[in-house]
């Protein structure tokens, strides 16, 4: 099966500078050779910005198709706005591609609002599913764990929090093989009393399904030691923590690289350390972990972060064809067909 990714080049906030090296970075270093066989890109956006690209790169050329679309999305687009002008543009025509069958996901970088909703419209959610949610794979002392939502629901229900703990195992147990995931809900507290009524009625619900591997509450400070596989939570919750564990990440890499530079013998100490250190920052780099499906819709749609560079549009890239590759919009589909 030939897999077909739309990829909006003129979102974010670098444009085709960024995202149509991203694209290569991924043919060259994260596709195997047996993958590449039956990929192929539509690149939506202006072709006066794309075709230098591809006229100077045979690889790219091989691979990707401009499709022309005169208007972009910018950063501080309202979604209603975006909407209005819907195919004229190059993310709503990237998203449409998936509705209709041409593409079987789309990636940007656009802003989050435009696109979720031109998602919600072309592509539609499931039946049950009123709103999708953003997942967030999150670095951990054992491997990682999957955090939503992140952003797309501020205020959700405890059957909202259910679907969210659904569609999170599913996802973890196609992306990283993880056979029987264990939940949690965000809380301010591991005691059974603790959390609002609606966090509360969703615990009882989670325990009453026999899908969910659920294991009770866990707090903020636990999120990055490993202890659940699968972090459920609203959406304000969720992006607050997600912020907040990406903001004290990149300030313990400016300490480090700080102490390390601090004077002479701390330089040679930088010089032993140096590789695995490496391995250190890289482990804590948003980069590598960005690209989150909006889990919930009937097709695949991956949002990268705006100011994604090359690396971070190649890991978005990778997500959508496993995404593809596993099915993954049916078996979610299947699971909730099951659960209703």
């Amino acid at each position: 099966m030939t897999i077909t990714i739309s990829v909006d080049v003129m979102g974010g906030d670098y444009g085709p500078s960024k995202i149509i090296p991203g694209i290569k970075l991924a043919l060259v270093s994260y596709l195997s050779d047996n993958v590449k066989k039956n990929i192929r890109f539509l690149l939506f956006g202006d072709e006066q910005a794309i075709n230098p690209y591809l006229q100077d790169d045979p690889l790219l050329s091989k691979y990707c198709t401009a499709v022309h679309k005169e208007l972009s999305v910018s950063n501080c687009e309202k979604p209603a706005q975006t909407v209005r002008l819907g195919v004229k543009t190059s993310l709503g025509a990237a998203v449409k591609s998936v509705a209709n069958g041409e593409a079987h996901a789309v990636v940007s970088c656009a802003n989050t609002g435009a696109f979720m909703a031109l998602s919600k419209i072309y592509i539609k959610t499931f039946k049950s599913i009123s709103r999708p949610a953003i997942p967030a794979f999150i670095p951990t002392t054992k491997g990682l764990a999957l955090m939503l939502d992140l952003g797309a629901n501020i205020e959700c229900s405890p059957k909202m929090l259910v679907q969210f703990a659904l569609m999170g195992t599913i996802y973890i147990k196609a992306y990283l093989g993880v056979k029987n995931p264990t939940v949690g809900i965000l809380n301010i507290g591991t005691e059974d009393m603790k959390g609002t009524e609606s966090v509360q009625e969703a615990a009882r619900l989670f325990k009453a399904h026999k899908d969910i591997n659920y294991k009770g509450f866990i707090e903020g400070n636990k999120i990055a030691t490993g202890e659940m596989d699968v972090i459920v939570t609203d959406g304000f919750t969720g992006n607050v923590a997600l912020k907040t564990l990406q903001g004290t990440a990149t300030l313990i890499t400016h300490l480090l690289k700080d102490a390390f530079s601090n004077n002479f013998f701390s330089k040679i100490g930088y010089f032993f350390c140096k590789t695995s250190l490496s391995k250190a920052y890289k482990i804590v780099d948003k980069r590598y972990y960005n690209g989150a499906p909006f889990l919930g819709l009937r097709g695949i749609a991956i949002k990268s972060h705006g100011d994604s560079d090359a690396v971070g549009v190649a890991n978005a890239i990778k997500i959508a064809i496993e995404m593809a590759k596993n099915k993954l919009p049916e078996r979610i589909e299947k699971q909730l067909t099951m659960d209703t």
